[in-house]
């Protein structure tokens, strides 16, 4: 399996990609896939959400768990499908809450986020494969170790990101966040059994915004 990093990204990882432990992630995917087993998303695409946000453009950081494991469901951006898929639950939620938020228009037919990614929206899952109908199925091959790096590597290298922690899984990732450098915003997660805990009414989109015209940053889209 090749991996492919765009140059701002492989600054920071080359010296990851080749400790032991993401050579066993490596070793680990093609053994699933010579089973025969179907990995979600395609492997030329496991990478893309840092290929999409460049690391020198990231303004924001949304931090999912796993990509969706039914089949073109799975995307290589957190919450995001691609088009022509039935709309995740707690992405229609995410788009209700940008409506009630924002005070605008969403077009519900249109779900793939990869406008978000290019406008500094980092959509990054702390688990970047599945297997097809297994939820969290590798969420034991250290993925999480990678991933939590790369949130290291945004808090030393980078000032006043904006992290959205929505749910429990991701605020445990706040110890890895200098909370004197970055903003952090905390919400139940948007799935249809949590939303109504919180994260609707929590205004993240605006106050994002908010954010990023006080630093001279360019809104997001969203």
């Amino acid at each position: 399996m090749t991996i492919k990093l765009n140059n701002s990204w492989l600054e920071y990882l080359k010296l990851e990609c080749e400790k032991t432990y993401f050579k066993e992630i490596k070793s680990f995917l093609k053994k699933e896939i010579k089973s025969w087993k179907t990995i979600y998303p395609h492997p030329k695409n496991i990478f893309n959400a840092l290929n999409t946000t460049s690391f020198n453009d990231i303004k924001v950081v949304i931090l999912g768990q796993d990509p969706y494991h039914q089949p073109n469901q799975a995307h290589w951006l957190s919450f995001s499908v691609q088009e022509l898929v039935k709309l995740p639950p707690s992405l229609k939620n995410i788009y209700k809450e940008i409506e009630s938020d924002l005070k605008i228009k969403k077009n519900f037919n249109n779900w793939n986020l990869s406008s978000w990614a290019k406008s500094g929206v980092l959509l990054l899952n702390a688990i970047l494969t599945v297997e097809a109908s297994k939820p969290a199925s590798h969420s034991k091959i250290w993925w999480n170790r990678f991933t939590d790096k790369i949130i290291k590597i945004i808090s030393k290298e980078k000032t006043w990101v904006v992290f959205l922690l929505w749910w429990n899984f991701a605020k445990q990732k706040e110890d890895l966040i200098d909370n004197k450098k970055h903003y952090i915003l905390k919400s139940p997660h948007p799935s249809p059994f949590s939303a109504y805990s919180w994260f609707f009414w929590s205004k993240h989109f605006s106050k994002t915004n908010k954010i990023l015209e006080k630093d001279w940053k360019e809104k997001i889209n969203w």
